[in-house]
């Protein structure tokens, strides 16, 4: 019988099998992710990072884990200009859809904006917000 073990602390080699399992599992099951990091940045004026957009393309489409926009920018539409340059390098490289969530009212109303549209909410996540699942077809 396995025996299970609870840790805030795995260490690389032992999520590697947990990834690399389930990677070799999908890829028998439904093909190969082609998995590929995207990222849209925002440099200062010295060329420093200050903001931008973190996510990857995986069978077919895009997924934004993180936006951000620094105070400074807030309000410009900045948000809609990384999201288009995020969705036109995903049509490039083939996919057809678009997807991000959030729990922030403001950036629900920019994705809005940008033509993502709810297909899911998680009430009280955080406590006091909802978590919005939102998709677009690119």
């Amino acid at each position: 019988m396995p025996e299970f073990e609870l840790t805030a602390a795995p260490s690389p080699e032992e999520l590697a099998v947990i990834t690399d399992g389930l990677t070799a599992f999908n890829t028998e099951d439904v093909g190969p992710s082609e998995r590929q990091a995207l990222a849209v940045l925002i440099r200062d004026t010295d060329g420093k990072v200050s903001g931008g957009l973190s996510g990857y393309t995986a069978w077919g489409w895009l997924f934004v884990q993180l936006l951000y926009i620094p105070d400074t920018l807030r309000g410009s539409g900045m948000a809609g200009k990384i999201l288009a340059k995020a969705e036109e390098e995903a049509t490039a490289r083939g996919c057809r859809g678009a997807w991000i969530d959030t729990f922030n009212p403001h950036a629900l109303s920019a994705h809005k904006r940008q033509g993502y549209e709810v297909f899911g909410e998680l009430p009280d996540f955080p406590e006091g917000r909802t978590r919005t699942f939102l998709k677009k077809m690119l």
